[in-house]
């Protein structure tokens, strides 16, 4: 029987189950930057390791704030392919049409989540900066978690299984009552799975085109309202 669930936050409740690197692509095709999908990429792994290995964002960092770092370090890359103030542009147009985007997507999975939350207990799990509460709180997300398992804070990430099994304790439940949303099969759906949990994998675009054997996954969907319709909550 379940009696509770653990969310992932990057790619789940922000991007409608897609994968970061491909909504930011999107949005430098749509506002014409013009560098190819293969300058981007590389660009994009770029800033992925500099924040990752440098405390480039504060714990008082907003989104948006956190999304400009991100962008203004894939823009560094492309710096000798127009003027500063070329690149200004195009920057700014890409962290404005992000922006708008997941504040949308954020506003449909807080519908859902206040849905769960009069039956469940939830609890976040994701890897990110250390500043996940004020992200939380800009996209007015905030209590609506139990606990908040960030890896930045309790120095476990994923895709170990670990962490997934922090969220359980902070639930107060055995594994085998607990499920596991997130958008990514690798980081977490099959680590959750190790730790013993239900899952649901929430299918949306990936990073590549590589078919993903969806068997490790307990269930798939392609919208988060299908969570709600299926406990009957709608």
């Amino acid at each position: 029987m379940i009696k509770g669930y653990i969310f992932d936050y990057g790619g789940t409740l922000d991007t409608g189950g897609h994968h970061w690197g491909k909504v930011i692509w999107h949005a430098y095709e749509r506002q014409q930057v013009p560098v190819s999908e293969s300058e981007f990429r590389d660009a994009y792994v770029v800033g992925e390791r500099t924040l990752g290995k440098n405390p480039i964002i504060k714990s008082d960092f907003t989104f948006r704030r956190t999304l400009e770092e991100k962008i203004r370090i894939q823009f560094e890359c492309f710096r000798d392919k127009w003027s500063e103030a070329c690149g200004k542009a195009y920057e700014q147009a890409v962290v404005d049409d992000l922006y708008a985007r997941t504040l949308a997507e954020t506003d449909k999975s807080r519908e859902v989540l206040l849905q769960l939350k009069q039956q469940f207990p939830l609890v976040l799990v994701s890897n990110f900066y250390g500043n996940i509460a004020t992200v939380l709180k800009e996209f007015k997300l905030d209590g609506i978690f139990e606990s908040i398992i960030e890896s930045a804070v309790v120095g476990v990430r994923k895709p170990d299984p670990q962490i997934f099994t922090l969220g359980v304790e902070a639930l107060g439940l055995q594994p085998d009552e607990v499920v596991v949303v997130g958008d990514s099969m690798d980081k977490d759906i099959i680590p959750a799975g190790k730790a013993g949990c239900h899952t649901i994998w929430f299918k949306g675009e990936g990073w590549t085109d590589d078919p993903v054997d969806e068997s490790a996954a307990g269930k798939v969907i392609t919208d988060l309202r299908q969570i709600v319709n299926s406990e009957g909550l709608d």
